[in-house]
């Protein structure tokens, strides 16, 4: 589909930073998400991917394209991953920089992502939980590539746009965890990981126990997509760390939603696609 607002778009301009948002059904997040995003240093563009929403979600980012040149507007459906690819193929900045429909930036969020341009091609910024204050305290379960963290949230990640062209994107099999899917990748293609603090986006935390469950399902259902795409992965996870910084239960609620997903998709979950030759 075309864009709402026409654009021109050429060659990848280096210096210029691509905010890719995919959303669906975000009415009441998406202003202050743009708010907080229109305001960053440029030169930006924003590339904003609805998955035919059926709120007021497409009408709210039209308003913002009326209003800021600089603001494009797409549908696509199809997985979180197949919507962020499609958002890179309509950018035009040297670096791609993903959000999501339920966050908010720091207003240098991305002054402190082209810092850390500078210093390597990925660039993963700090991500502080907002809400419910005993899911706000709840930390990531860390897994490790040859060092390097890879499950820095794509809700603040960056990445030089040729390396992340030349590892193939996100994988859109994906129902979650497709931003591990591409750091891992990355790494093992010689990717330079940098961890930028001071750009910080603010990300929404579930409103309700069911919906953190559901949430906790399906995180265990992508870690188990990865495990079929990648083979055994536990030996580089950590949780023993976890469990020795925190345990409540809130922590063993999202292990027992994730071990569900988990489980589910081993059963029941369809295999990754046959790699071509």
């Amino acid at each position: 589909m075309e864009p709402y607002r026409g654009a021109s778009f050429v060659a990848p301009v280096a210096d210029t930073f691509s905010i890719v948002t995919t959303v669906r059904n975000e009415e009441r997040n998406l202003p202050p998400l743009l708010e907080s995003i229109v305001i960053q240093e440029p030169p930006l563009e924003v590339v904003i991917v609805d998955a035919y929403s059926a709120d007021r979600t497409r009408d709210i980012a039209r308003s913002f394209a009326e209003r800021y040149d600089f603001v494009h507007v797409y549908s696509e459906g199809g997985t979180r991953a197949a919507g962020r690819n499609y958002g890179v193929a309509k950018s035009a900045g040297g670096y791609v920089a993903f959000i999501d429909g339920d966050c908010i930036a720091s207003p240098f969020w991305l002054q402190h992502l082209r810092r850390g341009a500078e210093r390597g091609d990925v660039i993963a910024g700090k991500t502080v939980q907002i809400g419910y204050r005993p899911f706000e305290d709840l930390e990531r379960l860390e897994l490790y590539r040859r060092g390097y963290d890879i499950t820095f949230p794509s809700c603040n990640l960056a990445y030089e746009r040729e390396r992340f062209l030349s590892i193939g994107g996100f994988d859109p099999w994906f129902l979650t965890a497709e931003d591990i899917d591409l750091n891992l990748r990355a790494v093992d293609a010689g990717a330079r990981f940098v961890q930028a603090e001071d750009a910080i986006v603010y990300h929404r935390t579930r409103g309700s126990h069911f919906a953190f469950l559901k949430q906790a399902f399906w995180n265990g259902a992508g870690r188990k997509q990865l495990t079929l795409k990648h083979g055994r992965l536990w030996s580089s996870y950590r949780p023993s760390e976890l469990f020795h910084r925190q345990t409540n239960a809130y922590s063993l609620l999202r292990l027992s939603g994730a071990l569900l997903g988990y489980l589910g998709y081993r059963m029941f979950g369809k295999p990754p696609p046959a790699k071509r030759s």
